[in-house]
């Protein structure tokens, strides 16, 4: 699967993949998903990643075929995101905010046919 286009929209990078489906992704998932050495080491020493609330992502600059290296507004700019990785990335985020009825939500422990009540 191949990246069609990639559209920077207020604090959200979106993703076109050959197939139709569109991902789309929020600079603090894609900020605290990022796997250059400096936040490898964080996640290695269990240290989370101080996301600003007003993040944006700047600039999205292929490599290659390979990626997109992505510019933070905190200054951030070495990770760079390969294309399965921005996939799966967005699998992850669709899965969280899908919620069948009965199940429990993860975020507030409650049923989600109790939330709809």
């Amino acid at each position: 699967m191949t990246p069609q286009a990639l559209t920077l929209a207020q604090n959200r990078l979106e993703v076109s993949w050959s197939d139709g489906s569109v991902v789309s992704l929020t600079a603090a998932a894609l900020r605290r998903s990022c796997r250059c050495g400096d936040c490898r080491a964080l996640a290695a020493r269990r240290e989370p990643v101080q996301v600003a609330p007003a993040l944006a992502v700047l600039d999205a600059r292929p490599v290659g075929a390979y990626g997109v290296q992505l510019e933070f507004s905190d200054g951030h700019d070495r990770g760079i995101y390969p294309w399965p990785y921005l996939r799966e990335l967005g699998r992850a985020a669709a899965a969280e905010d899908y919620q069948p009825a009965g199940s429990v939500c993860t975020r507030c422990s409650a049923s989600s046919s109790s939330m709809a009540a």
